[in-house]
């Protein structure tokens, strides 16, 4: 059998953090979390996750330094990323205008549309 594939969820809202991980694992995946981009780092490094889903309004380090981590980092930056936000399409023009930074592999508005985001997960990680 195959091994489950693993996602690490990383998010700040507790209701939203359980929502995410249920979804995920009623789907087959397993899941590690993280509420902040501190903690989400040094999860990726030490769980080697298959796929980050990546909040960016969060307290202590935004999720866009935690992803500019991530694509900085070489054992980290071939992992795929999803951010998931309720700050909109601005989010993906901020990220282009960092510069050097690849865009996230996926993109999803709050309120999550659930069957939108599987598809993206999946479509991810059966590359």
């Amino acid at each position: 059998m195959d091994k489950k594939k693993k996602i690490l969820v990383v998010e700040d809202e507790q209701d939203v953090l359980t929502y995410l991980t249920t979804l995920f694992e009623d789907n087959g995946y397993d899941t590690v979390s993280a509420i902040n981009g501190g903690e989400a780092f040094e999860k990726a490094r030490t769980e080697k996750p298959d796929l980050i889903s990546l909040d960016i309004a969060m307290p202590d380090q935004s999720g866009l330094r935690t992803y500019r981590n991530y694509k900085k980092d070489d054992k980290l930056k071939g992992i795929p990323v999803i951010i998931i936000t309720a700050l909109g399409d601005s989010v993906k023009s901020f990220i282009k205008r960092l510069g050097g930074f690849p865009e996230p592999e996926g993109f999803m508005a709050k309120p999550i549309d659930k069957e939108k985001l599987l598809k993206i997960v999946a479509d991810l990680l059966s590359e």
